[in-house]
């Protein structure tokens, strides 16, 4: 029951990042679309894996190393991104 509840809201949230990398123009915004993007990619792989546990086979610990580096790499990329957007606006100051 939960790794259904999980799967359909990590769903949710990859529509709605589409949603926001397709409409908005903001550099910042579709950062953030990106991330909820990610964030429901993440929460997907997860309730699979956790299904997949549930069905009687044993617990995988690799979807979960996956995810974690997953989301270390998306901190990451996103830091860098958003520098890149700052220095960018810095830029067009000048």
């Amino acid at each position: 029951m939960t790794a259904a509840v999980f799967g359909l809201v990590g769903v949710a949230l990859v529509g709605i990042g589409l949603f926001g990398m397709l409409v908005r123009t903001e550099a910042l915004l579709r950062i953030l679309a990106f991330n909820l993007l990610g964030g429901g990619v993440f929460l997907v792989f997860g309730a699979v894996a956790r299904r997949g546990a549930g069905a009687g086979f044993g617990g995988d610990p690799v979807p979960q190393a996956i995810i974690l580096t997953g989301l270390v790499v998306a901190f990451a990329a996103t830091a860098l991104a958003v520098a890149l957007v700052l220095r960018l606006a810095g830029t067009k100051d000048r």
